[in-house]
């Protein structure tokens, strides 16, 4: 079932004041309302005469979003707002930045910064294991270039990916598509006793032996065999890099933060992105809390 996306009306009202946007962003930040040091969660504090607050059990001076993704860049909350709408609708950076009479920079920094985010929340997402029937795969990305295609590929990165059939999609860049290296992360992840489909990609051969029940589909005779098929893992393939080639090239260093980026965009696809990302922003940054 598809959650409604928040109209265009409510969004307006939103960001028309940057008392609204700050009540709104607030809304995330707050529980039950109530304010709370961000180091020791202590709500008894004093009020400084700049806004700022003092807390009386550890002398930590804060204000609202300190400790918080979004006091890394210097915005106010209706510009942060207008970027995370722009985002959710993958605007081009420099488009972003020319719409919102912002610095490239500053932009390329907020953006980063929400890429970051969503990176953090998949680390603490990886502590559930998928589960039930699942699918493994890996896929190569990178510019075009002359010679094999697929696992022959020279000059491309590897993914290797896992999908738990009705439910989410966990990805991770790879130094290599080797048995040692697919098999370890497949353990990380994947509870034991699953069943799991793939490919008759040799490094998968071993999965039997870890307590998995494998599955395997010939794709030289046919892309489906009744439940066996990597066709769902595949559309994710699919969904990353019509999206990733809009950017026209991504450095390797950044390419773990854009896959990421696309597979929280396809585990949250039937919901509203808006206020998932805004909860992510007002989140605690590593090394913050």
């Amino acid at each position: 079932m598809y959650k409604p996306v928040m109209d265009l009306n409510t969004y307006e009202c939103l960001v028309k004041t940057e008392f609204t946007a700050r009540k709104y962003v607030l809304g995330f930040c707050l529980k039950n309302q109530q304010r709370f040091c961000p180091r020791c969660r202590s709500r008894k504090f004093w009020k400084l005469a700049d806004g700022r607050r003092r807390c009386k059990h550890c002398r930590n001076t804060f204000q609202d979003f300190s400790g918080r993704w979004i006091n890394q860049v210097k915005l106010s909350c209706q510009q942060w707002l207008r970027i995370i709408k722009l985002f959710e609708l993958e605007i081009s950076t420099r488009k972003m930045a020319t719409q919102l009479r912002i610095s490239y920079n500053t932009v390329y920094k907020a953006v980063t910064i929400l890429r970051l985010a969503i990176l953090a929340t998949d680390s603490k997402n990886c502590r559930l294991l998928l589960k039930g029937e699942v699918e493994i795969d890996e896929s190569y990305f990178g510019g075009r270039r002359k010679g094999n295609r697929g696992r022959g590929a020279a000059g491309k990165v590897p993914v290797f990916g896992i999908l738990e059939r009705k439910g989410r999609v966990t990805v991770e860049v790879v130094p290599n598509v080797k048995a040692e290296t697919l098999l370890h992360l497949t353990v990380k992840k994947v509870r034991r006793g699953s069943i799991v489909y793939t490919d008759r990609y040799r490094s998968y051969d071993s999965l039997m032996f870890c307590g998995y029940r494998h599955l395997k589909v010939d794709h030289s005779i046919r892309f489906s065999q009744g439940k066996v098929y990597i066709n769902g893992l595949e559309g994710f393939w699919s969904f990353a890099k019509e999206r990733l080639m809009k950017h026209h090239g991504i450095s390797p260093k950044q390419f773990p933060l854009y896959i990421k980026e696309q597979e929280f965009r396809y585990n949250h696809r039937k919901e509203d992105l808006f206020p998932l990302m805004v909860d992510l922003i007002t989140k605690f940054g590593p090394n913050l809390e």
